[in-house]
């Protein structure tokens, strides 16, 4: 969903004009004078920024000249919307580097056809500066396998940084981004009908996540959640696509490599269908541990939630488990903590 600020001192025109946005699929931010829109501006790195010029605190035309002089707003497309209508506000307000202005009064469809405009302006622009950026990242590149591919990634992707718990994407948001983790670790998850979390995947640091079509613009089909301070590096899906479109050898060793994950999900969901709570439960924790730990007699750091999800049963029926292996001595817990003491005896559980 496209955001927009609307910057508005006339508290009914501000309200009406945000609830006009909202029925036409925006998500609209809204402030009452200039500093708070500046402010909000930063905060919340607008789409599009719609603002009247008289304001208390600062008018219009200083919005559009401090937000001009910073690096993070100064291309977030500009309209003013404002009752000025003498020619020399017009040309002022344009001069400042406005990239629209609306009079008021204004009509509904006059309002979003300046927006529609203004950010398929944005988008025309983004892609032609992708196109010549992928062309002079592709110069002389040659990549032959997987690990060059990573490093390619590395490289040439973009740096994201995720506290523990927070949403790298939602089921349904644009698959723009293919991600590689560095560190961390991440979870991609389903959510059922009445709630319930289905983990689908568990990425260690080297695993890719975020793979949908090449061929059609689909969303993602899960969540994806990084389940401790997690970096990951992301390459536009299209850059990936032109990378494996140069280098045929490379298709040939990703397509082993989802092939691979494919039998781990069918795996799990085989597990979760007929597996026994007992056998859900060892399998789970082990599959966390060759995740998650580093040392392989040291504890694992992990959510109840999480290993129910990926386990497929109510978390409580997972806690009763886990207490029932402390007490046979196959496993240790303290707080979130757990620790594998028998793994043998926990891999033959049946």
């Amino acid at each position: 969903m496209k955001k927009v600020l609307l910057i508005e001192d006339d508290t009914v025109l501000r309200e009406s004009t945000a609830e006009l946005l909202e029925l036409s699929n925006y998500q609209v931010f809204t402030a009452p004078n200039g500093k708070r829109g500046i402010q909000l501006a930063l905060e919340r790195n607008p789409d599009v920024i719609i603002c009247d010029i008289m304001m208390p605190e600062l008018d219009g035309y200083a919005v559009l000249e401090k937000l001009s002089q910073n690096e993070a707003t100064k291309g977030i497309p500009f309209i003013f919307l404002s009752a000025k209508t003498e020619r020399r506000d017009v040309r002022k307000g344009m001069e400042l580097g406005a990239d629209d202005y609306i009079t008021k009064p204004f009509e509904e469809g006059e309002l979003i056809g300046a927006i529609e405009s203004r950010m398929a302006k944005m988008a025309i622009l983004r892609d032609l500066d992708r196109e010549a950026k992928t062309s002079e990242i592709f110069r002389g590149a040659d990549i032959q396998n997987l690990h060059e591919l990573k490093n390619f990634i590395f490289d040439n992707g973009k740096d994201y940084k995720f506290k523990l718990g927070e949403t790298i994407y939602r089921e349904g948001d644009n698959s723009n981004i293919v991600y590689l983790v560095v560190s961390g670790v991440v979870k991609t998850h389903k959510l059922e009908e009445q709630g319930k979390e289905l983990i689908t995947g568990i990425h260690k640091p080297d695993d890719f996540f975020g793979f949908t079509s090449f061929t059609r613009n689909v969303p993602y089909p899960e969540y994806a959640t990084a389940m401790e301070d997690t970096r990951c590096v992301g390459i536009a899906k299209n850059t990936l696509k032109e990378v494996l479109f140069r280098n045929p050898d490379l298709v040939m060793e990703l397509m082993q490599l989802m092939a691979e994950s494919l039998t781990d999900a069918r795996d799990q969901l085989l597990q979760m269908a007929y597996g026994s709570v007992r056998k859900k439960t060892a399998n789970t924790i082990l599959r966390f541990a060759d995740k998650l730990q580093s040392n392989a007699k040291g504890p694992i750091h992990i959510l109840r939630s999480d290993l129910a999800g990926v386990a497929g049963m109510a978390t409580e029926t997972l806690i009763r488990t886990l207490s029932s292996f402390k007490k046979e001595g196959l496993i240790d817990i303290c707080d979130r903590d757990i620790q594998i003491l028998d793994e043998e005896r926990l891999r033959n559980i049946s």
